[in-house]
């Protein structure tokens, strides 16, 4: 059967397990799944962007609440400020907390950013950023990797089942499945962002 949506997922996964008394436990074996999937693949379409409009004399502006890694932070000014990733006590030291202006450079602490300087202006922050996979629900029945990639939800959702069925040997079988999935999307999406081509390594000729 076609694996669309959450509810066609679980009745697959049903299925192959040749069982119906796991009807309530299959919505946990997917979500554990997902935790796998998204700790593995960091592909183009879990790419996001977000903007905040930063507050003047505050350094703090709270994180995307879905945000697993930042690629990139930069000013939407003319020309555009791209600020340079600091550790905390490299940015204090740069750029103690009673400097202000325009800021140069960010860290992370918790779920906030902080910036340096200090604004002193109500700068728009644009981040680019990888996020989580989100998480099939009755009211998200759908996302792009169970759209491009069934079979990988299939065989993760199942290795997880096995383990709470105490199938060792069967988790083991699907979870060979699920790695090369896994692997498969992970080149496919190289082969998309670099257009197929081979990296060429330029070397010094010696006259």
């Amino acid at each position: 059967m076609a694996i669309t949506t959450f509810d066609e997922l679980k009745t697959s996964v049903a299925n192959w397990l040749g069982r119906d008394d796991l009807t309530d436990r299959i919505p946990e074996f997917v979500a554990l799944a997902e935790g796998r999937m998204s700790r593995t693949v960091f592909a183009r379409a879990q790419e996001a962007r977000a903007t905040a409009t930063l507050t003047a004399d505050d350094a703090y502006t709270s994180l995307p609440t879905d945000l697993r890694q930042i690629r990139s932070v930069q000013l939407n000014t003319t020309p555009t400020t791209v600020l340079r990733f600091m550790p905390p006590g490299m940015l204090e030291q740069t750029y103690p907390s009673t400097a202000s202006g325009k800021p140069l450079a960010y860290t992370v602490i918790g779920t906030e950013i902080k910036f340096a300087p200090t604004p002193d202006s109500g700068y728009v922050a644009e981040i680019l950023y990888t996020q989580g996979i989100p998480a099939l629900s009755a009211t998200q029945t759908n996302n792009t990797y169970l759209t491009r990639s069934p079979d990988a939800y299939l065989y993760g959702t199942l290795v997880e089942a096995h383990r709470y069925l105490m199938d060792p040997a069967q988790a083991n079988n699907f979870d060979q499945l699920f790695s090369r999935s896994m692997g498969e999307i992970k080149a496919e999406d190289e082969e998309a962002r670099w257009g197929g081509s081979p990296l060429q390594m330029k070397t010094a000729s010696t006259p």
